[in-house]
């Protein structure tokens, strides 16, 4: 089956249950799905009945897609997303990123749980992504091109949007949120770093280290998405001080800090021109 007619699958059913066309997308990561509560949802859906989706295998990610407004900006949220060290392909774990843009989607906001390398981010820091440096293995765009989704050699030289980035920072700081600017590095995962690969990774330039989000930027950037990025500081990586990290302490983390992501994104998606 050609990859047309699997996304004219996919929007065939999702636009049996849910027919407006949506304005922006919006993906929740690691103990993120909080922002759902601040949408009128008006159709939940398990990634299990939708045509060609995968369905997310880690334990803090609900796994449904969520058609609703925020304010009244018409959205579909992701509640859980696909991972490389997962097993999946790059090119299926960015297949929702290519239906919201075909639902209609204009712009992408994008969420993660991520490990400080810069030591003045602290736990529950939020950091705006400007930029970021790709180590994972694969990339979306690797295969035969479709002319119809984008360029093959798109230019990532300004893959975050200056104007959401700026909004988000003035909306952090009169909020009194912890925040910064900062570098996203992407790793295949799924186990946490040596001291020797945090120290390689800081001095490459990179600020967080996380295992997603970037297959999901190339993808959006393709198509001519706006993007923004924002990740939740979850553990200090500190080489020279680095303590043992279990999974149910950055689900705490993320659980406890959600609602400063949360403010950050609903205040910008509802101001959104």
């Amino acid at each position: 089956m050609s990859n047309s007619e699997k996304y004219n699958q996919t929007l065939e059913f999702l636009k049996g249950l849910h027919s407006d066309e949506i304005e922006a997308g919006i993906v929740l990561g690691t103990g993120l799905g909080g922002l759902v509560a601040e949408m009128n949802v008006q159709v939940e859906i398990p990634y299990r009945d939708i045509p060609h989706f995968p369905i997310s295998t880690v334990e803090s990610h609900e796994g449904t897609l969520v058609f609703g407004t925020i304010g009244n900006k018409k959205v579909v949220a992701m509640k859980g997303r696909f991972h490389f060290y997962e097993g999946y392909t790059m090119q299926e774990i960015t297949y929702p990123i290519r239906i919201m843009k075909l639902l209609g989607a204009k712009s992408v906001f994008l969420s993660n749980a991520s490990g400080s390398l810069n030591l003045q981010y602290k736990k529950a820091d939020v950091v705006l992504i400007h930029d970021h440096i790709n180590l994972q293995t694969s990339n979306p765009l690797i295969g035969k091109n479709d002319h119809g989704m984008g360029p093959r050699f798109p230019d990532m030289s300004r893959p975050y949007d200056a104007d959401y980035i700026h909004k988000a920072w003035k909306i952090a700081k009169h909020e009194n949120i912890r925040i910064h600017k900062g570098v996203y590095v992407a790793v295949n995962g799924p186990n946490l770093e040596t001291r020797a690969e945090y120290k390689f990774l800081r001095i490459i330039g990179a600020d967080i280290v996380g295992m997603s989000t970037v297959p999901e930027v190339i993808v959006a950037r393709q198509m001519n998405m706006r993007v923004f990025a924002l990740s939740l500081v979850t553990d200090e990586c500190d080489p020279t001080d680095l303590k043992e990290v279990e999974f149910a302490d950055i689900l705490r983390v993320a659980k406890e800090a959600e609602p400063s992501l949360t403010k950050i994104l609903t205040e910008l998606i509802v101001s959104e021109d």
